[in-house]
């Protein structure tokens, strides 16, 4: 790898090679660096150099877990315009899941082997603050093995909005009842331009960040995440990760850092679906980038299976899970299957060339899958 890298560097754009030869001596780069990184057509160079990097983190482990995602409701009073997930209650579409329906699907991945449920959903007006501490409460009563990874920072500054509490009661509460960690979504981009147009009504990104630094002083372990390929400029994209490293090199509770890319079908916004060659860059420049993140996720469900597996050679190191019906990315258009077997994702593993790992939400290491392809 070294010897190809070298070749690379020798035959690179001058600036691209500068920044380059930076990050692989382990120098941290500038905002101004990564947005050229992501302006460079040398896609090769970014992916070695982002590989190099991960490999250094985590060797040739790709780790994966066994989980389910639950989406309790899809009514929302927020509308984002880039959303199609979130509907009136009125809709057609509306469906609100009983606790017994969401007690069903967790002891189905309990059953399963499952070790995580990841549950988030539209935020609807009428729910009461005390129905999503119950939601925690009942889970980890009936399965106290199961971590649960509840509720995005959109959701808890809306649960500390109609409770009146502070970020730090509600967290606290909802550690009490049960909750683990907290997934990443809501960040989409932090500009407060692209907010204005894609979701002006959500939590501010200061307020996101905010309910994550909480979090990470009270223990609670936290994911992040950053929409792009909608109306971001790159800068916007560098700026997003920027505060996110910050954020990181205050408090430490980051675990993974996730590019979701956006897609349009069905969204009052429009656009469309980013292209692979941008998928694989923005994988890349977040590995070069984010130097105080241990893992970098290709998301499997939004980037496709195929452009997913690529990317464990472009420095992502996860590929998330199992997760059974994911549906908030599905309603905008994701054409990735529903759910995918440990065999299938052990499988998708093994012929990036990479170790497949069974992880906990922890990154605690559950099995390797030694063996060829």
């Amino acid at each position: 790898m070294e010897t190809l890298l070298e070749d690379l560097l020798r035959t690179a754009e001058k600036e691209t090679a500068k920044i380059a030869e930076k990050a692989l001596e382990g120098k941290r780069i500038t905002e101004e660096e990564a947005v050229k990184l992501f302006k460079s057509d040398n896609l090769t160079l970014l992916g070695m150099v982002a590989e190099y990097i991960n490999r250094k983190k985590n060797g040739m482990k790709a780790y994966f877990i066994v989980n389910r995602q639950i989406n309790p409701t899809n009514v929302c009073m927020y509308q984002c315009d880039f959303c199609a997930f979130g509907v009136t209650r009125s809709d057609p579409k509306a469906y609100e899941m009983s606790l017994e329906e969401i007690l069903r699907k967790v002891e189905e991945t309990y059953r399963a082997g499952g070790r995580e449920v990841h549950i988030v959903g539209g935020i609807p007006s009428h729910w009461d603050y005390s129905r999503y501490v119950e939601i925690v409460r009942v889970i980890k009563l009936r399965f106290p093995d199961i971590v649960v990874k509840a509720w995005t920072a959109v959701e808890i500054h809306h649960m500390a909005k109609i409770s009146g509490k502070s970020y730090e009661d509600v967290l606290l509460e909802l550690k009490e009842a049960g909750l683990d960690a907290i997934p990443g979504g809501g960040a989409e981009i932090f500009s407060e331009r692209v907010r204005r147009i894609i979701a002006p009504y959500k939590a501010k990104a200061e307020e996101y960040l905010e309910v994550h630094r909480t979090a990470h002083r009270l223990g609670i372990p936290t994911n992040a995440t950053m929409l792009y390929g909608h109306v971001e400029t790159l800068e916007e994209r560098v700026d997003h990760m920027a505060r996110i490293r910050e954020l990181q090199d205050e408090t430490g509770g980051f675990q993974v850092f996730i590019p979701l890319a956006y897609w349009p079908e069905g969204t009052r916004l429009g656009g469309r679906r980013t292209s692979s060659v941008d998928d694989l860059k923005t994988v890349a420049v977040s590995r070069i980038f984010l130097d105080n993140f241990d893992h970098i996720k290709a998301y499997w469900v939004t980037l496709g299976e195929k452009v997913a597996q690529v990317a464990l050679n472009f420095g992502a190191d996860d590929l998330d899970g199992t997760i059974e019906e994911e549906r908030i990315v599905h309603a905008a258009g994701t054409k990735s299957a529903y759910g995918h077997s440990v065999d299938r994702l052990v499988n998708l593993i093994r012929k990036a060339g990479k170790v497949p790992v069974e992880r906990d939400t922890f990154y605690r290491v559950v099995r390797v899958y030694e063996g060829d392809a």
